[in-house]
This record gives structure tokens, C-alpha cells and sequence, in this order.
């Protein structure tokens, strides 16, 4: 696989560069560039943000300044997005910015298992080997190397060569049809949820949904009162039944961690069913992924589900995934995508039986 990787680490190209460098976003995200930036010696120039979020905010040390002002200040510069984007305006003004300067997305990362480098890579070269052939088409294997390019070298252009509309995975990979079971795990408010509705206008067997985090899970049965043949869980989902700890985050991002203070009911996905058929089902459950494809292994190998699983949390999933579905079952066809968002998050494996 290496040898596909034609890109260099971001964090050299950021090392190397004699240009200024300036930080897009303040947050989270940024926090996580800086210290990466610290490790390597290199300080940024500059923190801006969108124009209406700039209002005298000062944020570690930095005046948080408008792209108006940097452009202003320097002839030239890069800029590094610390922010994660999925909406279609800020994309294109993304794109636009990238056509204009020197730009770079880093894939830090969610669960804390180190930057993703191209030594990375290379430590696991035959894994990524053996997971990109197990890939069933041309689109998902090249995919599969654009996002790899990217999450090395932080260049957006990989990204924006592969995405796919998620309409388009519902019509040529899913296709869903009128008695389907959708099992939903990691729910959050009920989107994916919103989206199979759409997918089979309303016309499916039945739908099980699952989330762990408390407020998310009140937020999913507001959202999903009126929908029918609907079941809900406040589960985190496992390889087994167990309390596991929680570590809460804003919005959908939070996850089960080690340190984590808040104790959650967590359990299989063959224990949920008990013997159930579903014909779907998907995953996004914020690094749990292999755990919760374990707990399933009966499921799986008895009813071969259409599976819909989250590729971006640990930066070994992008090969420990197909192999261990490949594992439980080699009669799927494994597809992956990546849908329109910086940095590569909703990078996904799409499953079908042969």
C-alpha cells in the first residue's frame, strides 16, 4: 500500500514551509493543531475565523482575526482548517480558499490514537494491503487511496476527487426495499433514521435504534415519536454485556473512554436481538466499531445484513474493519465511500451479501 502513497506527512510540509502559517477555527480542533504544531517546533502566525464569528475573541494567546486581515498582514501564507465541515457553502468557500493558497485540513485525531502518518502506513502495510483487496470495485479501491493520501498530507483535493453523495450509496449499494429491518446503532437524534424513511418512503418492516449518550437518546425519541414500528435503546453497544464508562462530549461526538466518569449499560448486538432478523444494519459509534461487529458475529453470519459502518474514528479502521467483516462473513461485497466532509470523517464501508 505504501507505495500508493504519494504524499508526505502535513506535519512536514508545515515544518518546512517559510511561509506563515495561519490557523482557520478556534476550538477543539485548534487546540489539537497547536500542540502538534508545538511538538515540531513550529508556531503559528496567526488564528482567524469566518467573519461573523470574529468579535474580539482572543483564543490561546492568538487575536482572533479576519481572512480580510491576514490577507492584509501577508503577500502570501498557509492556511491549516481546525474545524470540521460538512455543510455544501462552507465546503465550496473551502475549496475556494484552497485554489487560492497553500491549504491543509489535518486529520487529527477522535479517539486518541496518534496522528496518522505515512509511517503508519508502512508499520501496517499488509494489512492495508489485504483490506484494499477485499474491496469490490475500481471507485471504492481508489477511494480508499485518496483518503489515505489525505489523512497523511491534509490536502483537500483527495478529498474532493472521491466524495460521493449519501443519496448515492441508498440507490446503488443499499437498495432498500419494503420489508426492510433497520438496525441503528450510534442514533444520535435520529438522522440516519430521517434518511432511511426517506430512502424506502416510509414503507420498511421495522426500525431499531440505538444510543448511549442520555441526552442524545432523549433528543432521538423526540425526534422519532411519530415514526412507526419504531424500537429505541439507551445502550452503548459491545462485544458483550457490560458497564462501561462514558465520556461526554457536545453534540454527537461523545464516546466510551477509560477515563471516562459517567457508567453506561453497554451490550451485544446478537444479546439487543436475541435472535431477531434484520436485513441493515449501521454504525457509528465513535470507535466501538470492531467491538460492536464481534457482538454481532451471529447476526451476521446467520442473516447477512446490508452493513453500513463508520470508517474514521481510529486510524485503524480503514483495515481492521473489512478484515474483521471479511472475518465473520466472506460473502459480502465491501464498497467504501467517502461523502462530502473535511477532514475525512463519513468515510464509510458499505456492505453487501453475494
Amino acid at each position: 500500500m505504501i507505495e500508493r502513497i504519494k504524499e508526505k506527512n502535513v506535519w512536514d510540509y508545515l515544518k518546512e514551509t517559510e511561509l506563515p502559517i495561519v490557523l482557520y477555527g478556534m476550538g477543539n480542533g485548534t487546540d489539537m493543531v497547536i500542540e502538534q504544531l508545538e511538538k515540531i517546533g513550529v508556531s503559528a502566525a496567526e488564528v482567524f475565523a469566518s467573519d461573523e464569528f470574529v468579535r474580539g475573541h482572543s483564543f490561546r494567546g492568538y487575536k482572533v482575526i479576519k481572512y480580510s486581515d491576514v490577507c492584509e498582514k501577508y503577500d502570501d501564507f498557509v492556511i491549516v482548517v481546525c474545524f470540521a465541515v460538512h455543510d455544501e457553502a462552507m465546503l465550496t468557500k473551502i475549496k475556494a480558499l484552497s485554489e487560492k493558497h497553500t491549504l491543509f485540513a489535518p486529520n487529527v485525531p477522535i479517539v486518541n490514537d496518534g496522528v496518522f502518518t505515512r509511517e503508519f502506513i508502512e508499520e501496517h502495510d499488509e494489512d492495508f494491503e489485504r483490506a484494499y483487496s477485499l474491496l469490490a470495485d475500481d471507485f471504492s479501491r481508489q477511494s480508499f487511496v485518496d483518503v489515505l493520501n489525505f489523512k497523511v498530507s491534509g490536502k483537500v483535493e483527495y478529498l474532493f476527487k472521491c466524495e460521493k453523495q449519501k443519496e448515492e450509496i441508498y440507490s446503488e449499494y443499499l437498495q432498500l426495499g419494503k420489508n426492510e429491518v433497520f438496525m441503528d446503532l450510534g442514533a444520535y437524534d435520529g438522522d440516519t433514521v430521517r434518511d432511511f424513511l426517506q430512502a424506502t418512503d416510509c414503507e420498511y418492516e421495522k426500525i431499531i435504534a440505538v444510543e448511549a449518550d442520555e441526552k442524545n437518546y432523549k433528543k432521538l425519541t423526540d425526534k422519532t415519536a411519530e415514526v412507526k414500528n419504531i424500537t429505541t435503546h439507551n445502550l452503548a453497544v459491545w462485544d458483550k454485556k457490560e458497564t462501561l464508562f462514558f465520556e461526554k462530549k457536545k453534540g454527537r461526538n461523545s464516546k466510551l473512554s477509560s477515563s471516562g466518569k459517567v457508567e453506561v449499560q453497554a451490550d451485544s448486538v446478537d444479546n439487543i436481538l436475541g435472535g431477531e432478523k434484520i436485513t441493515v444494519l449501521k454504525m457509528d459509534i465513535e470507535g466501538s466499531e470492531e467491538k460492536a461487529l464481534d457482538g454481532a458475529r451471529h447476526t451476521v453470519a446467520r442473516y447477512r445484513p446490508k452493513l453500513y459502518v463508520c470508517a474514521y474514528h481510529r486510524n485503524s479502521d480503514m483495515y481492521r474493519l473489512p478484515l474483521k467483516i471479511n472475518e465473520l462473513c466472506a460473502d459480502y461485497k465491501i464498497y467504501f465511500c467517502h461523502h462530502p466532509y473535511i477532514p475525512a470523517w463519513e468515510s464509510n464501508f458499505y456492505c453487501i451479501a453475494k
